[in-house]
């Protein structure tokens, strides 16, 4: 089997994997491409979800897109060929967000697995990311049943797709280092440390995790038997609570994955150790670097932050125009960002922040945004000549009323030995 078998850990159309995207289309050439959308059929916005995903591939990376429509299993019939039929002539085939659990319903007792792997086996490219990367592995993580209903943990029977076309008994976790739970531990697809731990000892001897970081993508070769690590964060090889972990740019053999995993010399410290929550993780071995990289801030929030920044430092220098500069950087970001399928609340955040901007310009504005000595100066200096000539005459009380009344307006004049002096009172 040629094919290449990718795992995004999330970020998938998002402006940190355009270059990634690119990069795999060219492996691709001509050949059509496919979006399944079975993970988020259930959503009522999933017309809108697949319409934004192909404005991505389309504006972002340059490639035309079709939906290949899977929402739930269609009835035999014509709408199910033209389905099929979409992916079997496909040289690329994407999927990811929503819930797994909804996509193996959907998916299992159905072609759609043979459909994948026959893909690979012409040297396509198959990309699972986030929810549809779950379904990948011989058990697969229900988030929303864990995380957000409630249940008790357990593993729900996976495609068993990596194990298929790789030989590795992987179980795939994708948001490995999610850390969106800020004061509780989320990492790990949701689970947390103490889940993932428990659910560890239910998995078969001979399974392991494989976990892709967020805005990461482990690009398995099946003709050279490798997984390259790209994007911006890591691989985790983990059983039983110890890991092995790749960086961006490792290119690792499936056979050293399976040692790894089985707890070979890579498990057991022949690197450098550090310890984490999850037991002894050993540094994993960087083979010939990946090409295959991630940029730019990791996040809309992230890039939102970053010209909030910039926003505050020109506004706190009176520079008007980098003050437009960052508002108008922040207007393009969330354009680019505006196609991610990703279900939060960060693009919400970005519109509030900018409007944020714009309010606090208007207020810099009306205030004024350069030194006000400078636009007094002529006034000032015009009246303090007044004054001169007031003194000179001996005409004291015009003297005095000149100070008094520039007094009232804020401005304190001083008479020194070397000459009059003037500033202006903090009100």
């Amino acid at each position: 089997m040629a094919g290449l078998l990718v795992i995004m850990g999330s970020g998938e159309t998002t402006p940190t994997m355009i270059k990634l995207h690119r990069s795999i289309f060219d492996r691709v050439g001509e050949r059509p491409a496919v979006l399944l959308d079975t993970p988020y059929g259930f959503q009522s916005n999933a017309d809108d979800i697949s319409a934004r995903a192909v404005a991505y591939f389309a504006d972002s990376v340059g490639r035309q897109v079709q939906v290949a429509s899977w929402r739930t299993v269609p009835p035999e019939g014509l709408a199910r060929e033209r389905t099929l039929a979409a992916i079997a002539s496909a040289g690329w085939v994407f999927s990811g967000p929503g819930s797994p659990t909804y996509a193996l319903r959907q998916w299992r007792q159905t072609p759609i697995t043979s459909c994948l792997v026959n893909v690979l086996s012409r040297d396509g490219v198959v990309l699972l990311a986030s929810a549809a990367a779950v379904t990948m592995g011989s058990h697969s993580v229900p988030v929303y049943e864990i995380y957000k209903a409630g249940f008790e943990p357990y593993w729900e029977p996976g495609l068993d797709l990596v194990s298929r076309v790789c030989g590795l008994p992987a179980v795939v976790i994708p948001h490995y280092d999610n850390a969106e739970g800020g004061t509780h531990d989320t990492r790990y697809c949701y689970l947390g440390e103490q889940r993932l731990t428990r659910l560890e000892r239910e998995l078969p001897d001979e399974a392991f995790i494989l976990g892709v970081d967020e805005h990461t993508a482990v690009l398995l070769d099946l003709s050279a038997g490798t997984a390259t690590v790209a994007g911006r964060g890591r691989m985790t090889i983990r059983r039983r609570g110890a890991s092995v972990v790749y960086a961006a740019g490792s290119v690792v053999g499936f056979d050293e994955l399976a040692s790894a995993a089985s707890g070979g010399s890579a498990l057991v410290g022949d690197g450098p150790v550090l310890v984490t929550d999850g037991g002894p993780v050993s540094v994993g071995s960087i083979g010939q670097p990946s090409t295959v990289e991630s940029t730019g801030p990791a996040s809309l929030r992230a890039a939102t932050d970053e010209q909030a920044a910039r926003f505050d430092a020109a506004r706190a220098a009176g520079d008007v125009d980098a003050c437009v500069e960052a508002i108008l950087a922040l207007d393009q970001i969330r354009l680019d960002w505006a196609a991610d399928t990703a279900q939060s609340d960060e693009a919400d955040y970005a519109r509030g922040v900018q409007r944020t901007m714009v309010v606090r310009l208007g207020e810099l504005a009306r205030s004024g945004a350069g030194d006000p000595r400078e636009r007094l100066a002529p006034l000032v200096d015009a009246l303090l000549a007044i004054r001169a000539r007031a003194r000179a005459d001996r005409d004291f009380a015009t003297s005095d009323e000149i100070r008094d009344r520039l007094l009232r307006a804020g401005i304190e004049v001083r008479d020194t030995p070397t000459g009059v002096e003037w500033s202006l009172l903090e009100r």
